[in-house]
């Protein structure tokens, strides 16, 4: 099934690309907006087809609309200059480019709030979104969230010397992938996949053959983001949430520990918050075997979430 394709555009500002999928008739349950993580924007994330089928295509099937966008400094949409002097796409950035996908996203389904599906890094734009606007989003959906660690130190700024982007191949976001699976178990990730995935990554910069080995050029912001929540820094606070929250991450996740998952479901002030850890899968789980666990789970929250409204 099709996505429509939008551009989020202002005067001054980069444009963002954003696109739905949706039901041919009939109106939609909710609006699910996906936030994506830090290295790869929507088009490989939940618009990816695995077999033929994405993970939007089963949401839509269950009766939602389901919108995809990319930050600024991915996929379609414009990119930070090269030499900006600093991490580009950091918390900051971020949330001005989700404000400004919701707003729009609003102005097409008469003003109703949204849920928010957002994985790693992404959940932490979209826990701090939910929390500074409450009245845009009716259930939150955090999959392997980052999480602010405690008794740490608090961090310092992002060094001067961090550069605004890094390089990044296909082999090693295989690598990074395939990690955290322990020694002595099978890969999660299918190789005939991967291939597939890792030439859509490349082609998602036009630059990308202009390196060797071809790579992606990353914004670093998210990754000096990270640094800084495991050091210590609050970056959003989980008080401020009063929506439905699922919080879900893999057996295998390093960055979603059931420490971390503890501490956060543990700081929400929403009333109905849930969590489920989903059997042999990492970080990645919705590149992996297990997705249909990760997809189920995600289906059933919306459901109780929306029929509570």
């Amino acid at each position: 099934m099709p996505a429509f394709q939008f551009t989020v555009a202002a005067s001054g500002k980069p444009s963002i690309a954003l696109q739905v999928q949706r039901r041919s008739s009939g109106s939609a349950r909710a609006d699910v907006v996906y936030v994506h993580g830090s290295t790869f924007g929507a088009d490989l994330s939940i618009f990816f087809p695995f077999d033929g089928r994405s993970w939007a295509d089963t949401l839509v099937a269950e009766g939602y609309s389901v919108w995809g966008f990319d930050f600024v400094g991915y996929g379609r949409s414009d990119r930070y200059p090269a030499d900006l002097g600093r991490p580009a796409g950091d918390i900051d950035d971020a949330m001005q480019d989700l404000r400004r996908v919701i707003d729009a996203i609003r102005r097409h389904n008469a003003g109703k709030p949204v849920v928010l599906l957002a994985h790693s890094r992404g959940s932490v734009v979209a826990a701090r979104y939910a929390g500074e606007y409450p009245t845009d989003v009716s259930a939150l959906v955090l999959f392997g969230p980052v999480v602010k660690r405690p008794g740490a130190a608090a961090a310092p700024a992002a060094p001067a010397s961090l550069p605004s982007h890094v390089p990044l191949s296909a082999w090693a976001q295989y690598r990074r992938f395939v990690e955290d699976v322990p020694r002595g178990h099978a890969q999660v990730l299918s190789e005939a996949h991967m291939q597939s995935w890792g030439a859509g990554f490349l082609a998602s910069d036009s630059t990308s053959g202009q390196r060797m080995p071809p790579s992606v050029m990353t914004p670093t912001g998210p990754l000096a983001d990270l640094g800084a929540l495991w050091s210590g820094r609050t970056l959003y606070d989980p008080a401020k949430v009063i929506a439905p929250t699922l919080v879900v991450r893999g057996e295998w996740d390093s960055v979603c520990t059931d420490a971390d998952a503890k501490h956060l479901l543990d700081g929400l002030s929403a009333a109905i918050k849930e969590d489920v850890k989903v059997p042999r899968a990492t970080h990645l789980m919705h590149l992996e075997q297990q997705r249909q666990e990760l997809y189920s789970a995600v289906g059933r929250f919306i459901e109780r979430a929306v029929l509570s409204l």
